[in-house]
């Protein structure tokens, strides 16, 4: 009987324990950098866009300025069909690059979400509309980063690749238009989204972001727009 009431007396401090756990992790935030951010009155930075279709983000960046880098994504980059702005975003290798009717590819996004280390590619997506164009402003946030900010997220999308004799890995070709799908080395889970992969590459452009709360493309937005004001990136 004592070992019972000790057992049972316990249960409230580990439900307590794990509740705090998950509030620490929910509002656990990965810090801005604002050396990264255009120096206000210098050069007005490199303008990029983030993309939410309701429950991805990609992320639109110029095509000029990375090409102009050295390296395997750059490389990529040159062998695109034509587009002045880049698509970028990351996904499950199966379930990201099908294009069938969702309805049919539901169990395969079951398989995506629950199963471990799954397979995944980096999207590169030639587009040659102008984001601030094509897309309504409730679907986008245009951030100015610095060269060197711009620069340290090329540099983080480029060490998403799996490379192979220091080249990027093609995987698939998209059936309905120009995307392209490299091997990542990174893998698909539930605790590892397209969202959370969209917040590291903000947060390595120098952006606050919330890694936990990034499951949803709402939250990678409310980062984005936040930030958004802090760069100063334009507004329609």
């Amino acid at each position: 009987m004592k070992r019972r009431r000790t057992a049972s007396g316990l249960t409230p401090l580990i439900v307590a324990a794990l509740a705090g756990v998950l509030a620490a992790l929910w509002t656990w935030t990965a810090p801005d950098d604002p050396a990264l951010w255009p120096a206000p009155g210098h050069e007005p930075g490199v303008l990029i866009h983030v993309r939410d279709n309701g429950f991805h983000t990609d992320l639109a960046l110029p095509r000029a300025e990375l090409e102009a880098r050295p390296g395997p994504l750059a490389e990529a980059v040159r062998a695109l069909p034509p587009g002045d702005w880049i698509l970028t975003g990351w996904g499950d290798a199966r379930f990201y690059v099908d294009q069938s009717p969702i309805q049919s590819r539901l169990p395969d996004g079951v398989r995506a979400f629950f199963a471990r280390d799954n397979a995944s590619v980096v999207m590169l997506d030639p587009d040659p509309a102008d984001p601030r164009v094509a897309v309504d402003a409730a679907l986008r946030a245009d951030i100015r980063l610095s060269p060197a900010a711009f620069d340290r997220l090329a540099r983080h999308i480029e060490a998403s690749l799996a490379l192979k004799d220091g080249h990027a890995v093609l995987s698939a070709r998209s059936a309905v238009g120009d995307a392209r799908f490299f091997v990542s080395r990174e893998h698909f889970w539930i605790g590892h989204l397209c969202n959370h992969w969209t917040a590291g590459q903000l947060n390595a452009a120098g952006l606050s972001v919330r890694p936990f709360r990034s499951i949803t493309s709402g939250a990678v937005m409310h980062a984005a727009r936040r930030a958004e004001l802090d760069t100063g990136g334009p507004r329609d």
